[in-house]
């Protein structure tokens, strides 16, 4: 299994429509609002690498109003 943390930051106002929408997506098991530098934590689970990479790019990174990510990519065998 292959596990990505995703630091994101979006517009002013915007964090519960994106937090809602990110619940929606297949692989993404938890979804946080914080505080500090970024404004959403998002835990996605795949079964391949390149799985995560498809959610990241096409699926995370294309949400309106999403203004940067910061991935963090888990490693096999370090939990």
């Amino acid at each position: 299994m292959a596990t990505a943390y995703v630091l994101i930051n979006c517009e002013l106002g915007s964090e519960e429509a994106i937090i809602q929408q990110l619940k929606g997506l297949d692989g993404v098991k938890e979804v946080h609002g914080t505080f500090g530098a970024y404004d959403i934590l998002t835990k996605i689970e795949s079964d391949t690498v390149e799985k995560l990479r498809e959610t990241i790019t096409w699926k995370i990174r294309k949400i309106e109003k999403i203004r940067s990510t910061l991935t963090l990519m888990g490693i096999e065998g370090q939990t």
